[in-house]
Formats: structure tokens, C-alpha cells, sequence
């Protein structure tokens, strides 16, 4: 064997041990080191709160007006002018319609006068009897002229009393030729047009006033709420709130008047009648609306948010984040939900933190990277944030 082979015989040796004592040292560096790091899911979470919680008895009902009267003529004649425009706001004894009043200014002229000249006649009879007394006194007058006498002077006071009341029913008659608002409201659209012959036996109305403020909506809710709505009349007034037929804006809030009086038997509901001042002009007559009666407040109840609760073969739950951030699976039961929350009756002290969305990949121990909800950026502004920063 020459020098050169054994050299790269040595050579190759050497090499063979070097990696053979890195392959074997390899484990023992990795078990020094500690185990691999776990995987973190992203969730975002919320904080469960304590706070009082409003409970509400939710119906649809109708916005009614507070009165609603139609204007109508007590007189025959011309419509001559509608002073109250279609749509405007008037008030008691504002001028709603005229009549043409010529007619019964000339019935009451002409009652004035019969009035005047019966009067004179009176006066004439009375003047007579006191004569003929005066005469039958010292027996140059009969008493049956002065009885006669009397007679007339009776019928003359008749006469003068039916003349007032003839007067007093032309005045009537001519103030109806202006017709005033009775009560505050708004105008509906013009039923009756000016120049229109008004007959009293055959007409419409002219116009229709609604008085919307205050103004009143009637809704309806299972009669078995009704209890509920009792107990909590028996302690003061209930508010109500009213949205629109969407849920998406609130109209106004009021306070409940009364039940009805019966139960729907076909539909097994109740109604039920509240009031609001309706200053803003948000209600309308005729207007369907969501219905809002507060009937309790929970005092200081736990509450999660709903996106938080998960169904499980045991019934409810939600993943809890533990100091770790490891999720533990916390049973829970839930007494009311509103607006977004529910309230948690048991299972919950009111200071966990809580999953609201990625439950879909967690079970019990799974560590998570936790984002506030309050701090998450809204919905697609990571990917947005993504294109921008790729390269074109």
C-alpha cells in the first residue's frame, strides 16, 4: 500500500467520524433546546360586562291620529273659498271653508224687520189696553174689550218671540257659512273643490282634519305578555319605543296608555294603545311600525356578546380565554338577548374573556392570538391592505 493511499484513507476516516458525531449530537441539541413552539389560532374576542339590561315585549302595531274629524257644511250654498291649504298645520277656530253667507245675511235682515214691526204692534196693543182698563174702570168700556185687548197684546209678545228665535236661526245659519277648525291638526287633500254647490243631505266632506300631536299607535303582542304588562303597569308608566317597519331608525319614544278592553280570540293577541307628542312630526296616521314596551330592567347582569355563543350537544357554551391563551369550553345558560347581547344566568362571573368569531377551529386547550373586537379592523381592510403591498 503507498504513502498517498493512506492518506486518503485517514482523510476519509476523519470525515466519516465528524458527521457521525454531528448526527448524534443533533437530538441531544434539540431536547436541550425544548419543544417546538404550539401553533396559535386568531380569533378575536370580547370582554363579558357587567350592566343593567332593559327587557322589552317587542309587537308591530298602526300609528292612529289622536282625532280625526271631517269638516262638513251645515248649510246649502256655494263653496267659495278654501282658506286652509292642502297638508297645513291649523289650530282651533282657525277658517277652514266659506259659504257663500248672501242668503242667510238677507233671512236675517228679514227676521230683523218682521221682529221690529211685531214690536210695534206691541206697543199699539199695549198702549189700547191700557185705555180700555183705564175705561172699564169707571164702566164706559166692556170687560170683554178689555179682554179682547189683552188677548192681542199676548199674541203680539208671541209673535216677537218667535221673531227672536227666527233672528237667532239666521245668525246660526249665516256663522255656518264660515266653517272653523273644532280642533289643532293637519289638512288632508281637498275632497271638495271651491265653486261647488254644497246640499247639506248629500254631500262629502269637505276636507278631514287628523290631530297628530299628540298622537297614538296602536300594536298588539301575545296574550300571554299580558300578565308581564300588568305586573309592570302595577308599578308606574311603561315606555315605548316605536322604529320603523325595517328596525332600522327609531321614530319616537312614548309611554303606554292602556290593554284593550278583550283578547282576539281568532289570533289569541291583545292590543294594546300609547301615546306620543309626535313634535317632530315623525309619525304618521296609517304608519306600520315596530312596537317596544319596556316591562323590567335586569339590574347588573352579565352579558356576552351573541356572536360569542355556541350550540353544543350539552346546550350552550363559550370559549373562554385563559391567562395562557388557551380557550377552556365554560357551559353556560342564557335568560334574555337584545340588541346583540344576552344575558348570561349562569356560567359567567362578568369578567371572562370571550371568543366572538374562529370558533370554528378551536376545542378545549387550543392556544389562540387573541384580538380585541373593539381593536379588529373592519372587515376587509386586511386584504386591502394586502393588494397594496404586493408587487405589481
Amino acid at each position: 500500500m503507498t504513502l498517498r493511499r493512506l492518506g486518503t484513507l485517514a482523510v476519509a476516516a476523519v470525515i466519516v467520524a465528524a458527521v457521525g458525531w454531528r448526527l448524534l449530537e443533533a437530538p441531544r441539541r434539540a431536547d436541550a433546546a425544548g419543544p417546538a413552539p404550539q401553533s396559535q389560532i386568531p380569533v378575536t374576542t370580547a370582554t363579558a360586562r357587567r350592566q343593567d339590561v332593559p327587557v322589552f315585549l317587542d309587537g308591530l302595531g298602526t300609528v292612529q291620529a289622536f282625532n280625526v274629524v271631517q269638516i262638513k257644511a251645515q248649510v246649502n250654498g256655494t263653496l267659495v273659498a278654501l282658506p286652509a291649504h292642502e297638508g297645513q298645520e291649523v289650530h282651533k277656530g282657525d277658517i277652514i271653508a266659506e259659504i257663500d253667507p248672501r242668503p242667510y245675511q238677507a233671512a236675517l235682515d228679514q227676521a230683523t224687520a218682521q221682529r221690529a214691526e211685531d214690536l210695534a204692534q206691541l206697543q199699539s196693543a199695549q198702549a189700547d189696553l191700557k185705555r180700555y182698563q183705564d175705561l172699564a174702570k169707571r164702566s164706559f168700556a166692556p170687560v170683554q174689550q178689555v179682554d179682547d185687548q189683552q188677548a192681542i197684546v199676548n199674541k203680539d209678545i208671541a209673535a216677537i218671540a218667535a221673531d227672536t228665535a227666527a233672528m237667532e236661526t239666521a245668525r246660526i245659519n249665516l256663522g255656518f257659512c264660515v266653517i272653523r277648525a273644532p280642533i289643532d291638526g293637519r289638512v288632508s287633500l281637498y275632497q271638495i273643490d271651491a265653486g261647488n254647490l254644497i246640499e247639506v243631505a248629500t254631500q262629502s266632506a269637505i276636507v278631514t282634519i287628523t290631530q297628530d300631536k299628540p298622537i297614538s299607535v296602536v300594536f298588539t303582542l301575545p296574550e300571554g305578555d299580558l300578565v308581564r304588562v300588568q305586573e309592570a303597569r302595577a308599578k308606574g308608566t311603561l315606555p315605548v319605543i316605536v322604529a320603523s317597519n325595517d328596525d332600522q331608525r327609531q321614530l319616537a319614544q312614548g309611554t303606554l296608555l292602556t290593554p284593550n278592553n278583550t283578547i282576539d280570540t281568532t289570533s289569541g293577541t291583545i292590543s294594546l294603545k300609547a301615546n306620543f307628542a309626535n313634535e317632530d312630526d315623525h309619525l304618521w296616521p296609517g304608519q306600520f311600525v315596530n312596537t317596544r314596551v319596556r316591562v323590567n330592567v335586569l339590574r347588573n347582569a352579565v352579558t356576552v356578546p351573541d356572536a360569542a355563543i355556541e350550540h353544543g350537544p350539552d346546550g350552550l357554551f363559550v370559549y373562554v380565554v385563559k391567562p395562557d391563551q388557551s380557550v377552556a369550553q365554560v357551559g353556560i345558560q342564557v335568560g334574555y338577548d337584545d340588541s346583540g347581547r344576552s344575558v348570561v344566568t349562569k356560567g359567567l362571573s362578568g369578567t371572562e374573556t370571550v371568543v366572538v368569531s374562529g370558533q370554528s377551529r378551536l376545542a378545549p386547550g387550543t392556544h389562540v392570538k387573541a384580538t380585541d373586537a373593539s381593536k379588529a379592523p373592519p372587515q376587509g381592510q386586511d386584504e386591502a391592505t394586502d393588494d397594496t403591498s404586493s408587487p405589481g
